[in-house]
């Protein structure tokens, strides 16, 4: 299904999708990608939503494994999520022709960072990603092909 015919050529838009396939900026991909509104559509290392892991989730989000401070935990404010300055807002998860929820415990260290993540069907997420990117929020992608 195509999307759009107006796309900023500044800002990766999903264009269109359908069996095997994404296209973004009207290039297409027939394997999974992540991306955010700016910089490369890159290769996602996931073939089905059953591969999906904590450390994918956080590649795909863009961040880094930072190195642990054991003492850390001293100086940490329980109530407040501490999302490093790069990191979106939300991360939109497209789990192919139907959504898949995604167990808690993978989830859990994005939400302790601040990071929202959504789960839903590839074509669900792409729209919501386009509406969301075009608002102008901090949103980043990972999508399985259909």
């Amino acid at each position: 299904m195509k999307l759009s015919n107006d796309t900023n050529p500044l800002l990766n838009t999903v264009t269109a999708y359908g069996d095997g396939y994404i296209e973004v900026n009207r290039a297409r991909f027939e394997h999974a990608v992540a991306f955010g509104p700016e910089g490369e559509v890159g290769h996602w290392p996931v073939s089905s939503a059953d591969e999906i892991t904590t450390e994918l989730l956080r590649q795909a989000a863009g961040l880094r494994q930072a190195a642990a401070d054991p003492m850390a935990f001293l100086d940490a404010d329980e109530s407040s999520a501490i999302r490093p300055p790069d990191a979106p807002e939300v991360l939109l998860v497209g789990t192919g022709t139907r959504q898949r929820f995604l167990h808690p415990s993978i989830l859990q260290p994005l939400f302790k960072i601040g990071i929202g993540v959504e789960t839903m069907d590839t074509q669900a997420a792409a729209r919501t990603y386009n509406i969301l990117m075009a608002e102008g929020r901090r949103v980043v992608v990972a999508l399985l092909p259909a």
